[in-house]
């Protein structure tokens, strides 16, 4: 787990990155304009930093401009990101020392490429095991064996029964169509991440969206991730 500092004047962006990258198991800890943002880095150490270039009080390339002549960017790569950047900014921005520049709107790929290559940088590359999310099982070859009870040669050849689907939706049928519609979509992903035991990825394949848009999605349905997967991992 890696500890992110993420700079950025629009709450939504910061609230998106925040859910993102803990979810991907990261520590994030936001500011919102340059000033909160030398204050995070004189109290805390961070390992990455994801640093916008249009701020109201100081821009981005200003703010790592200072943070270079500190021999600061040494310790913690820095990403910069722009809806409005050119590429003569994102020029001067790694020529001044940043790692890498995102363009807004930032797709989840390029999002966690980037902060890959930063927490990696300097290290030597290590082999890793894949996560078990990503490992496919072996196929299992049944062997017809006389005498076998069917209910035995069902429970080795079939996949794992699906969970099970909600009880009875309780839906409000005499409500506008848009409310019905919120309400049978939270029952929906609800269920889907209880199902994919809270994986974002998982979730986001069964319901063929893209991440970041099922963020989107969850965050507008009111559907809290932290507080769900307390309550899942309690119970």
């Amino acid at each position: 787990m890696a500890r992110i500092l993420v700079v950025d004047d629009e709450v939504g962006i910061r609230e998106l990155l925040s859910e993102i990258l803990n979810d991907e198991g990261h520590e994030v800890v936001s500011a919102e304009n340059a000033q909160s943002a030398r204050s995070a880095r004189a109290t805390q150490h961070f390992d990455a930093i994801l640093l916008d270039i249009w701020m109201p009080d100081t821009d981005g390339v200003t703010l790592l401009k200072e943070w270079a002549g500190q021999n600061a960017l040494a310790a913690t790569p820095v990403i910069m990101m722009s809806g409005h950047g050119t590429i003569d900014t994102a020029v001067e921005a790694t020529r001044i020392g940043a790692i890498d520049f995102l363009e807004k709107p930032i797709t989840l790929t390029k999002l966690l490429k980037a902060v890959s290559v930063a927490l990696n940088r300097g290290k030597a590359p290590a082999v890793s095991a894949r996560p078990a999310s990503m490992v496919q099982a072996a196929p299992v070859v049944v062997a017809s064996v006389p005498g076998m009870m069917p209910s035995v040669l069902q429970a080795v050849t079939t996949e794992p029964a699906a969970a099970p689907s909600p009880p009875g939706l309780d839906l409000p049928l005499d409500a506008p169509l848009r409310e019905a519609r919120d309400a049978f979509e939270r029952v929906y992903f609800e269920h889907h991440l209880a199902r994919e035991g809270w994986s974002m990825t998982r979730v986001a394949e069964r319901t063929g969206l893209e991440r970041t848009h099922l963020y989107r999605k969850l965050k507008q349905l009111g559907i809290e991730l932290a507080r769900k997967k307390a309550e899942a991992n309690s119970a």
